[in-house]
C-alpha cells in the first residue's frame, strides 16, 4: 500500500439487494475485506454487515478500484456464486482511463502474471511461473492525450488490468504501484467496475448489475 490508509466516509451505495444477493457500489480507497493490522480494520465488507450482517464475501476488488461488487446473503449463495467466478462464467467490464493515445481501436493482452514476492503485492508478467491472464481491452475515446477504454477481464488475477495496460504502455492514471511521473499525478486510480453480470443463484437467470462511471 502507498501513503496512509484514509478511507473515504461515505454511506453506503446499495445496487441491489434480494434474499440471496447484495450488489453495492464500492468507492475507490477502501478496502474490500480487513487488512493486516487494527488501522486497516474499515472495510467494505464491515460496513456491509454492519447493515446487512448475513453479507458474505464472494469477491474482491483492489482497494483503489471503484464500483459493482456483489456480497451473497446465503451461503447457497456464496457456493453458487464462488463457483461462477471460479468457472469464468460471470462477466465483468471496466471503464479506466490510459496515459497516451492507444491507436488501435480494440486488442487482447495474453500476458501470465505471478505476484512480484520482494515487492509484493506487486505482480508481474512470468511466460514460465505465471497464471494465465487474459484481457479484451476496446477503445472508448480519446481525452487529452489519454485513453478511455472499456476493459473485459477473462481471467481474474491480482492487479490484473493494472499490469496488462502498464505492459502494453499505457498505465492506468493514477495507479500508486504500476504508472510514474504525470500518468502517476491523478486523484485516484481511473479504474471503476461498471458492471458485473451473473446468473441469479435462485433459478439461475442471467442478471447484470451496473454503477456509473464516477470519473
Amino acid at each position: 500500500m502507498t501513503g496512509a490508509y484514509a478511507p473515504p466516509q461515505v454511506p453506503l451505495e446499495v445496487l441491489h439487494h434480494d434474499h440471496h444477493l447484495l450488489v453495492l457500489d464500492k468507492p475507490a480507497g477502501l478496502l474490500t475485506v480487513p487488512g493486516k493490522g487494527p488501522e486497516l480494520s474499515d472495510c467494505l465488507i464491515t460496513r456491509a454487515q454492519a447493515v446487512f450482517p448475513e453479507a458474505l464475501l464472494v469477491h474482491r476488488l483492489d482497494r483503489d478500484t471503484s464500483g459493482v461488487i456483489v456480497f451473497a446473503l446465503t451461503k447457497q449463495a456464496q457456493r453458487d456464486l464462488s463457483l461462477q467466478f471460479e468457472q469464468r462464467k460471470t462477466k465483468k467490464t471496466y471503464v479506466a482511463r490510459l496515459w497516451g493515445d492507444l491507436a488501435e481501436k480494440t486488442g487482447t493482452v495474453d500476458l501470465p502474471l505471478i505476484v512480484d514476492w520482494p515487492n509484493r503485492p506487486l505482480q508481474h508478467v512470468d511466460h514460465e511461473n505465471g497464471k494465465p491472464a487474459l484481457t479484451d481491452w476496446r477503445v472508448l475515446r480519446h481525452e487529452d492525450g489519454t485513453t478511455r477504454v472499456c476493459l473485459m477481464p477473462q481471467t481474474g488475477r491480482s492487479h490484473q488490468l493494472r499490469v496488462h495496460m502498464k505492459e502494453i504502455g499505457h498505465p492506468i492514471l493514477g495507479d500508486p504501484f504500476y504508472s510514474e511521473g504525470p500518468a502517476r499525478a491523478f486523484p485516484r486510480l481511473m479504474l471503476h467496475a461498471e458492471s458485473l453480470r451473473v446468473n441469479h443463484p435462485d433459478g439461475g437467470r442471467g442478471t447484470t448489475f451496473k454503477a456509473p462511471c464516477p470519473f
